[in-house]
């Protein structure tokens, strides 16, 4: 007799696209958010990645589509909260050293020291 398999969804596939669609909007927010939420994201996509590869027979095609879609979306949110996080480091640290790199010319000009 033929035995009968139910195919189930992958269980954070859902879950994986969530995230990462939520961290791609908040990229803009100082990019620690939105890198968080990638970083999340994309290591449970790795995780059921592992499991659809030794069981792919078990989970519904449609629930894969959604894990390779978050695992993209991810990766590029990473990519881009990075940069953002790259970029808010360079403006604190130009804005902080900016003006004593000014103040100090103006005293040397001025002769005061």
């Amino acid at each position: 007799m033929e035995e009968i398999r139910f195919q189930q969804p992958l269980p954070n596939a859902n879950l994986v696209l969530t995230l990462s669609i939520i961290s791609l909007a908040t990229c803009c927010c100082f990019g620690l958010t939105g890198f968080i939420l990638a970083a999340i994201a994309l290591v449970l996509a790795n995780k059921d990645l592992r499991l659809y590869m030794n069981h792919p027979d078990q989970f519904l095609p449609s629930s894969y589509s959604n894990l390779s879609t978050g695992r993209i979306l991810a990766i590029i949110s990473l990519v881009l909260n990075s940069g953002m996080m790259i970029l808010m480091m360079l403006k604190i640290f130009f804005a902080i050293l900016l003006p004593f790199a000014f103040m100090n010319s103006w005293l040397d000009q001025v002769d005061l020291w």
